[in-house]
């Protein structure tokens, strides 16, 4: 019952209580006794009775209809004629108080009085009241003399009282009865009723409030018991305590779609499976105990987000380029269906095995079997295993101690770890000069310096930074520009020990430095998970890694391997394996897409990105190796912004296919004979350009150096795989003085 509901009631049961409580007997006017001389006027005493008469009854109308909840006890005219009712009256009495026989007064045989009840608006007679008392009056009573001037209301109050129900003795019997009568008290049940009616209302409007109170509390206590192991089974799963679903036995035992794997390429795949089947239903197994999520914000954008969630089972919350705000996942977890239930599921959806791992896939039989032994069957099935970052091997072989200190850098829990010896203002070494380490470096040294932290130290055996991408005279700039930003960079070395005193590694390497650091962050790349290839007899190149495909990326008929995992056949460049997100994003949507009866060949060039502070953001796309012959064209300082640099003096230069144009002036500056400086060292010459990467004088790899939104034109210039005379004017296509 509602509180509304127990209200209500309330309001009835006082409402009834009131009227009964209220109930009572109006008085008539009192009657006065006739004058003596009224014998001598008969005719106006008749005339004066009978507007007497009417007058009463109009005024007991009249108050009857003003006040319908209450009882009106009204003086009845008797019938007879004066002179009989009087003489009656007198016999009747035996008293003759008057001179004259012919007195009128009131009959006893008629009632006196009647009692009207609001309620039903009837009018009772004060005999009909007292009829169930009548017989318990004794014969010795007193007559009601109705010539007296008594009151006929205050005889019938006399009765009702005499009658009225009194409280009961303790031991049940009638007040006023002796010690011995076993008399049943009559006023028992209306006491108790009402004692009963009151003490009900009472529990009741009690019970409804305790009731609602209790529900209440208990709703708010279960979803906030609830929320709580909610929150107890996330933390266990990415601690790695648990699995979800729990046991591999609540897996369905076959379904259509089968993904080994849980980043971006099978994230990227599910998409394209479910916007080509509408009720596909996916099962995705990962060893990883998190959903899918992006990895490129883990040294980059989430390093810059002021404040982000302390707590790893939150959502992890960065600021992209655009100044929109996003999530490190690509979905939320309400997005996803429990594998329990996906044999179920009308609309199809994607399922997440957490914390699972696959060791063989059976093409011919299309099986696949877990760690325990449990099968899966599949129609079809998509590899996207990843990669695994690399470790020194020095280090790996260290002590434990030693290894309490080192860390690799690849998942939300490597992110956590470190932000929170950079809050502590730890000394921290990045080991290795490439992607993740460079955008590591920079993005901590900015943290470092927002917080007051600690060193940041960079250590590599290249010459300078993102050497294996950039050219020589590019890589050297870039290194001097991470130095202004506050990384302590330390070329050319290598690690030769470590040792693990108190609190820090005291680092030697072989250039004859010392470091102390509290943490060291080995960033040297990554190899492609490939233990599969052994018992499911897949082939692995040799040179390259990954799982060899060919351009549909199928490794077998209804097998596919998409991701960093993968060697792709590209039939532009060859074959390859690329390590960055668009390729996962491509590659995993043109597996989806084959997976579903597309069966198209892999022909779209995936590209790269990276920010190296406030000052350096590049975009890549095709073939971008340092050790290819390179060109750059850069926009020239502002006092000759309508010239371009070309840093090749001459087209020999550039078509050569063993010395890179940007070597052939790494050391001199040289006058072009138009007069402008081209200087490699010259650092307002590299604020923006266009590097081109070639390959039998056909452009191969385009690197765009501070432009952005210009990836297409780079795509489709490489996609003509052509040779060009003037790479000038295919540089101004890019319009770098905008």
């Amino acid at each position: 019952m509602s509180i509304w509901g127990v209200r209500c009631l309330t309001q009835k049961f006082i409402r009834q209580a009131y009227i009964l409580a209220n109930r009572r007997i109006l008085s008539p006017v009192p009657q006065r006794s006739p004058p003596a001389y009224a014998i001598r006027r008969p005719a106006h005493s008749s005339l004066y009775q009978m507007v007497k008469k009417r007058t009463l009854e109009a005024r007991t109308k009249l108050q009857a209809n003003k006040y319908p909840n209450h009882q009106a006890c009204v003086v009845k005219t008797s019938n007879m004629p004066p002179s009989e009712e009087c003489e009656a009256v007198v016999e009747a009495t035996g008293v003759s108080g008057f001179a004259n026989a012919q007195f009128q007064a009131p009959s006893q045989s008629e009632p006196l009085f009647k009692v009207g009840f609001a309620e039903s608006k009837t009018v009772l007679s004060a005999k009909d009241v007292l009829k169930s008392d009548s017989a318990k009056l004794s014969t010795s009573q007193p007559v009601l003399d109705s010539c007296k001037p008594t009151n006929a209301c205050e005889e019938f109050q006399r009765k009702r009282k005499e009658t009225k129900c009194q409280p009961c003795n303790e031991d049940g019997t009638a007040p006023g009865s002796g010690s011995g009568g076993d008399e049943e008290c009559e006023c028992r049940m209306k006491d108790l009723r009402l004692k009963c009616l009151l003490g009900a209302l009472a529990a009741l409007l009690a019970g409804g409030l305790i009731a609602w109170f209790m529900t209440r509390e208990t709703d708010d206590s279960e979803a906030k018991k609830a929320q709580e192991e909610e929150e107890e089974r996330k933390r266990r799963l990415i601690a790695g305590l648990a699995t979800s679903p729990p046991s591999s036995e609540d897996l369905p035992k076959h379904v259509p779609y089968l993904i080994v794997g849980g980043g971006t390429a099978a994230f990227s795949a599910f998409r394209a499976i479910k916007s080509n089947d509408a009720t596909a239903k996916v099962l995705m197994i990962s060893n990883e105990f998190r959903k899918p999520y992006m990895r490129p914000p883990l040294s980059k954008e989430l390093w810059y987000t002021p404040n982000p969630n302390e707590d790893p089972i939150k959502d992890y919350r960065f600021k992209q380029w655009t100044g929109s705000e996003r999530s490190l996942f690509f979905e939320p977890d309400e997005f996803f269906v429990d594998p329990e239930d996906l044999d179920d599921s009308a609309n199809g959806g994607i399922s997440v095995a957490q914390g699972f791992a696959v060791k063989k896939v059976d093409a011919q039989k299309r099986i696949v079997t877990l760690n325990d032994g449990y099968e899966i069957g599949y129609n079809e099935c998509l590899i996207a295993t990843g990669c695994s970052p690399k470790n020194l091997t020095m280090l790996r072989d260290a002590p434990p101690s030693v290894l309490e200190k080192v860390m690799v850098y690849r998942t939300p829990d490597d992110f956590d770890r470190l932000r929170r010896l950079a809050a502590e203002k730890r000394s921290i070494t990045i080991v290795g000069n490439g992607f993740i380490g460079s955008e590591l470096a920079c993005s901590l040294a900015h943290y470092s310096r927002e917080n007051n932290g600690g060193k940041v130290y960079q250590v590599f055996q290249e010459n300078a930074n993102m050497s294996k991408v950039l050219p020589n005279y590019l890589s050297r700039w870039t290194t001097a520009k991470m130095e202004a930003q506050g990384v302590c960079v330390i070329p050319n070395a290598s690690i030769r020990s470590a040792v693990r005193d108190e609190t820090n590694l005291k680092l030697e390497l072989n250039n004859g430095m010392t470091l102390m650091s509290d943490v060291v962050v080995v960033c040297v790349g990554c190899t492609p998970n490939t233990e599969l290839a052994g018992p499911s007899r897949l082939e692995v190149d040799r040179s390259l890694g990954g799982f060899v495909v060919n351009a549909e990326l199928e490794a077998r008929r209804n097998l596919y391997v998409a991701g960093d995992a993968s060697c792709f056949f590209d039939p532009l460049l060859g074959r390859r394996r690329v390590e960055h997100h668009d390729h996962s994003v491509v590659s995993g949507r043109l597996a989806g897409e084959n997976m579903t009866g597309a069966k198209k060949p892999y022909q779209h060039q995936s590209m790269f990105w990276s920010d190296l502070g406030p000052e350096i953001g590049y975009e890549g796309i095709g073939l971008v190796d340092s050790s290819l012959p390179t060109v750059g064209v850069f926009a020239l300082p502002s006092d000759a912004a309508n010239r371009v640099d070309q840093l090749p003096e001459s087209t020999e230069d550039e078509s050569s296919p063993s010395t890179s144009s940007s070597e052939s002036r790494k050391s001199d500056a040289v006058d072009s004979p138009d007069g402008v400086t081209c200087d490699p060292d010259e650092v307002a010459n590299y604020g923006k350009g266009v590097i081109f990467y070639l390959k039998n004088d056909k452009i191969v790899g385009i690197l765009l150096w501070n432009l952005f939104n210009r990836i297409g034109l780079a795509r489709t210039i490489i996609n003509q795989n052509k040779k060009y005379d003037d790479l000038n004017e295919v540089a101004k296509l890019f319009e770098i003085h905008a």
